[in-house]
């Protein structure tokens, strides 16, 4: 990042003076990331301790915390470990340069302590190659897949995520398909198509395979789901389920899916739809059948978060008492737009009662690949540089900086608690199951914001710059 003078701004507009601050104990720590057009100026950086004291100005905004009011449970936030991302990290970094990455992302005291990767079995569009995890059409015979391997997975990307559980043990796993086999198909390929009916007992068997051998690397599959985005897309050119309607995804749950999981006693449990806010319509019926939505193995819902309204989450959550979880969304640059683009998200996520906020690749290539079909413009939370002049050297993004803001300070089992929404700084708020507290604030306005959050009676006032996100961390027992 690059040097600049906003520490000493910040110190300069936070600080009041000495006496007030000695009011009340209550010691602050907080962290801050600010952008500009280009990408990061201070990135996660630690700030002078401030402290709670008495509430003496009446004309300034007022965020209000309370933390007898709760929400949601929170599960984590992160990204994916698709082939290519943990291709590069794994084979284009030195063993030295790889573990000082994978400390950086999900080691919570080295690093910004990643609790949720969402990982794909088989290809999808960040990919060296098209695969899945059984191509032999001989098993259309057998819907035991004798031939399914996780062998692929064993090279790259099953070595990485131990090491991120190991690093962050309380990280949360999901893993789920962009498609599954082509054989399985009325397309025959692994683009578009639908599930033939014949096939529904082999795709149930596909996953609990999945699962179970994941299990056997020492790896806990906390959710999958049935299919990455179902419907789409009509364009796109990879690994894709275009044609599934939700009568037939309620015939695969209740007739192969449920049944399947119950048999192999398994604890995974499914998440619904995995698709955009706007595409509600495939899940609402799911949500209406008691046997899908009083299911043991259904979590809740999955979401992306490329179209359509976020409140949806609250609405369907209120309407049918099921949890929702954010499970992508990928960047799209850098700099002041990336980080507004991902605090917006993420703060309206938490508060529409989002468990998780999980962004798209762990890593991408200074080409934004590899890729074949799909995304040529996702971005990820690290660059690694494999084939150019600077090769073997990784960049940290904005996405890495904006995630860390949450996923460094709140972890997993955090409830989220009440706090005032305000338009000019975007909040949401936090208690840590050792009972700290957390705020995320951040300035969505074009000029600094000068607020004060009441906890307890008392005041903590601060001036918010432009382009910047902070995470507030106090003692909830005000030690």
């Amino acid at each position: 990042m690059r040097a600049s003078g906003w520490s000493l701004a910040w110190v300069a507009l936070v600080c009041f003076s000495g006496a007030v601050v000695q009011a009340q104990q209550v010691q602050v720590q907080s962290w801050i990331t600010t952008t500009d057009n280009y990408g990061i100026v201070v990135g996660l950086e630690k700030q002078p301790d401030l402290a709670f004291a008495e509430d003496i100005e009446d004309n300034v905004p007022a965020i209000h915390l309370n933390e007898k009011t709760t929400y949601q449970r929170m599960e984590g936030g992160g990204a994916a470990f698709t082939d290519g991302a943990a291709w590069l990290i794994h084979q284009k970094l030195s063993p030295v340069q790889r573990d000082e990455v994978m400390k950086r992302l999900f080691d919570p005291v080295k690093g910004i302590g990643i609790s949720f990767l969402r990982n794909p079995i088989g290809s999808s569009d960040l990919t060296r190659e098209w695969y899945t995890l059984d191509d032999n059409a001989a098993d259309r015979s057998d819907p035991t897949l004798p031939h399914f391997s996780i062998d692929h997975d064993l090279t790259d990307v099953i070595p990485l995520t131990q090491t991120a559980r190991r690093l962050n043990p309380k990280l949360t796993l999901m893993i789920n398909a962009w498609s599954p086999p082509a054989w399985m198909k009325s397309s025959g390929s692994l683009v578009a198509g639908d599930v033939l009916p014949q096939y529904y007992v082999h795709h149930a068997n596909y996953f609990v395979k999945a699962i179970q051998a994941y299990e056997a690397q020492g790896l806990h599959v906390n959710y999958v789901s049935l299919n990455n985005e179902p419907t789409c897309c009509d364009s796109v050119n990879y690994p894709s389920l275009l044609t599934v309607t939700p009568a037939e995804m309620a015939t695969m749950l209740k007739d192969y899916w449920l049944p399947a999981f119950a048999k192999n006693h398994l604890t995974t449990k499914i998440l619904l739809l995995d698709f955009n806010w706007a595409n509600a319509d495939l899940v609402t019926p799911l949500l209406a059948d008691d046997t899908i939505r009083n299911s043991p193995y259904v979590g809740g819902v999955a979401w992306h978060g490329y179209s359509g309204p976020p409140e949806i989450q609250s609405e369907l959550h209120d309407r049918y008492g099921v949890e929702m979880f954010l499970t992508e969304r990928s960047g799209f640059g850098a700099g002041s737009k990336q980080q507004k683009r991902d605090m917006r998200d993420m703060v309206n996520v938490f508060r529409n009662w989002g468990k998780s906020f999980v962004k798209w690749p762990v890593a991408t290539d200074e080409n934004l690949g590899p890729h074949r079909g799909g995304c040529a413009t996702c971005t990820g939370l690290v660059v690694v540089h494999a084939n150019d002049a600077r090769t073997g050297t990784v960049e940290y993004t904005t996405e890495y900086y904006t995630l860390g803001q949450y996923t460094k300070f709140v972890t997993n089992g955090a409830l989220r608690i009440q706090s005032d929404e305000n338009p000019n700084v975007l909040n949401v708020a936090f208690q840590n199951p050792n009972g700290s507290l957390v705020l995320i604030a951040y300035n969505d306005t074009a000029e600094p914001q000068r607020f004060k959050i009441i906890w307890r009676g008392k005041a903590l006032y601060s001036t918010l710059p432009t382009n910047t996100t902070i995470t507030f961390e106090w003692r909830g027992d005000g030690q």
